[in-house]
């Protein structure tokens, strides 16, 4: 099989169908491996649905194994011309791991261990609205709108815009933090090493792992769990949950229509978990 072909002309269709990068590089990964596994058949379409089953059922974990699925049936539909080979095999039920959070107590404690602004910039950031990883990193200035008190998120996750409130006690942070690093010429809110255009991904994980850690915290720190910490703490400060939902980006058909109608200045004026933080 000629591996290089397939893999390509695959890479080209999915560029064409799935917006997200993350999706792309995935489902590539996976078939590339996919097609690396069964080299020795002449093509995709000769190889017997009785082998890719067991294939997939070498994946460690049903994440893994609903992962290499999705990634294959995605490449006999747009790519090989078989969109119904795979439909006898079914999806693998997802396994529901609850994220373990941390307490407003470790919270603070992180902040406390926090010697580095820009680390404390990253923390505040990330916490104060529940921002993902790849939306901090894309932060700019000019969605920070301190006349309305919000900050737009601009095509996140699905492509789709939002606002998250921007909270009072965030301000003096991002002036002291703009000031020290000379930031006013910059576009983004977090630049790189040698005032490259961006920071990365791996620096706010090593970031978010090592003021964990300088806080004596055991449980497993990751940069997601920042968020799921905001939106848990949210809760149970009684924040509504539709509320919620709409901060997060999260969708839900039942109650699209009451996160769309919610105006700037209600949003403006939800209290966040960072008000709770001595900065």
């Amino acid at each position: 099989m000629d591996i290089r072909k397939w893999s390509d002309k695959y890479s080209i269709d999915c560029r064409l169908k799935y917006n997200s990068m993350a999706t792309r590089d995935n489902y590539i990964s996976q078939v590339k491996s996919f097609l690396a596994y069964f080299i020795n058949e002449v093509e995709p379409k000769a190889i017997p649905t009785e082998k890719i089953k067991l294939w997939l059922l070498e994946a460690q974990t049903i994440n893994t194994r609903k992962h290499r699925l999705c990634a294959i049936k995605s490449f006999y539909d747009i790519t090989v011309g078989m969109p119904v080979k795979l439909d006898k095999i079914p999806y693998p039920k997802k396994e529901k791991k609850l994220p373990i959070v941390l307490s407003q107590h470790e919270i603070q404690k992180m902040f406390d261990a926090c010697e580095n602004l820009k680390h404390k910039t990253i923390l505040a950031l990330l916490y104060s609205c529940g921002l993902r990883v790849s939306e901090l990193l894309n932060l700019k200035w000019q969605h920070i709108d301190r006349s309305r008190m919000i900050i737009n998120i601009i095509q996140a996750k699905g492509k789709k815009d939002r606002q998250v409130m921007l909270p009072a006690e965030l301000i003096p942070v991002l002036e002291q933090y703009c000031r020290k690093y000379k930031l006013e010429s910059s576009e983004y809110v977090l630049t790189g090493q040698n005032n490259t255009p961006q920071y990365s991904e791996r620096s706010v994980g090593e970031t978010v792992k090592q003021l964990a850690s300088k806080a004596g915290i055991n449980k497993r720190v990751y940069t997601h769990l920042i968020r799921h910490c905001t939106f848990t703490h949210m809760v149970e400060a009684g924040v509504d949950i539709n509320l919620i939902q709409k901060l997060a980006g999260h969708s839900n058909v039942k109650t699209t229509n009451i996160y769309t109608h919610i105006s700037h200045n209600v949003i403006s004026k939800i209290p966040s978990p960072l008000q709770q933080i001595n900065l």
